[in-house]
């Protein structure tokens, strides 16, 4: 019997929040290599309270692909 173990490499990634709308439930952040990520409300840690976000916070992130491209998951607050 063989045991087969599959490690999934997790890659955390820094970045600023730059925009959020509120009002939808949704904003975006501009990791440290430029490149922009979508994220939802629903993608916050406890860290994070979405309704007090303004911008300019520092946050870890992970990427994940979605339908519409990568987008930011499970987001927190930078350490």
């Amino acid at each position: 019997m063989s045991l087969v173990r599959e490690v999934m490499e997790v890659n955390v990634t820094t970045g600023t929040i730059k925009k959020v709308v509120s009002d939808r439930g949704f904003g975006f952040i501009t990791a440290d290599d430029a490149k922009e990520y979508f994220f939802h409300r629903n993608s916050l840690e406890s860290s994070l309270d979405f309704d007090r976000l303004v911008g300019g916070e520092k946050v870890e992130f992970e990427i994940e692909q979605s339908p519409k491209g990568p987008r930011a998951a499970r987001v927190q607050a930078a350490a």
